[in-house]
């Protein structure tokens, strides 16, 4: 006999990080830029050790500098070897214009290693032929592995979505909104976009976490930006909390937008959130359109993506404003 399903209703609110992080003391759960801060602890080193997705997540300069300094690394290594091989390892055909042993050592390894081969210095006995057959094969996949990284890098689709800097609690169509807004930080095209906002905070000696409902929580096209609205009503779990009550709470907005990058036709992700300090009150978003061109094509300007303004000061006094949010 099986055991009875759990209704939606019925079953614990859990993002994944349990109940128990994010405390007063600690760290936002997650970064504006996407990233976590809870951290896994205890697992061997090796086996939770993926040199690929390492460099696949790496930054570009991160990525770039890490290549470099193993290039420069492994000459440096192949250079000593050479030398332990004696002074006679390497045999120069023509005047020597690097004086140095090491210097000489390290200029032959790059031209072996990238398979270059000028001639004019060249190994001389068993150990120094051997060490140059093992960094022959060595370049073979050092530069393998980079060139499949890199083009792996440049394929792999992701979404580089702008968030506003920060969210809004504003006069909405009669009501109080919590709102953000997103727009495409590349030219290239995303569709089905498809927007989630949890709203987590410490209820008690533990952290709750809800979902918002939005006004719209999906969008076909997303050629300009589009404002996540969610409608703070008597169902929300908003109702009533006063910008106190968040800091208090140690809330946290957590952003979670997905959607089909065109070019490849796969679906990508972005994550953000927003934490109390982060969130103005009272004011709305200036518009961002841009006065219709000659050709009649509609633009924004994404330099004001983030830019507020007063709102109305009498939405406070508007008794279906839920003024009570404002504190």
């Amino acid at each position: 006999m099986t055991s009875p399903r759990l209704d939606d209703r019925d079953e614990p609110k859990d993002l994944g990080f349990g109940t128990v992080v994010g405390g007063v003391n600690e760290q936002r759960l997650l970064n504006r830029d996407g990233s976590f801060n809870p951290r896994r602890a205890g697992l061997p080193f090796f086996s939770s050790l993926s040199l690929y997705h390492y460099f696949l997540t790496l930054s570009w300069p991160r990525f770039f500098a890490v290549i470099v300094a193993c290039y420069l690394g492994t000459n440096a290594l192949f250079a000593v070897a050479y030398l332990a091989c004696g002074t006679g390892a390497l045999v120069a055909t023509v005047p020597q214009a690097v004086h140095s042993a090491f210097g000489r050592a390290f200029f032959f390894s790059v031209e072996t290693l990238a398979t270059i081969g000028y001639g004019n210095i060249a190994p001389a006995g068993l150990g120094a032929h051997v060490v140059m057959t093992v960094e022959a094969l060595a370049g073979l996949l050092f530069f393998a592995i980079a060139t499949g990284i890199l083009f792996a890098r440049f394929s792999r689709p992701t979404a580089a979505l702008v968030f506003s800097d920060r969210a809004l609690v504003t006069p909405y169509r009669g009501v109080t909104a919590f709102m953000f807004r997103v727009t495409n930080g590349r030219s290239n095209q995303l569709v089905e976009l498809e927007a989630k906002v949890l709203f987590s905070r410490i209820d008690g000696s533990s952290r709750r976490y809800d979902e918002l409902n939005l006004e719209r929580s999906r969008v076909t096209f997303f050629p300009l930006s589009w404002t996540v609205v969610h409608p703070i009503d008597q169902t929300s779990p908003l109702y009533g909390v006063t910008l106190d009550e968040l800091v208090a709470k140690d809330a946290e907005f957590m952003i979670l937008i997905t959607g089909t990058d065109e070019t490849f036709s796969q679906m990508v992700h972005a994550r953000s959130s927003y934490k109390p300090d982060e969130i103005t009150y009272g004011h709305r978003f200036v518009n961002i359109y841009n006065p219709v061109n000659d050709q009649g094509i509609v633009s924004i300007d994404v330099r004001k993506l983030s830019d507020t303004e007063p709102a109305d000061p009498d939405w406070r006094h508007n008794p279906i404003s839920l003024s009570a949010l404002v504190g």
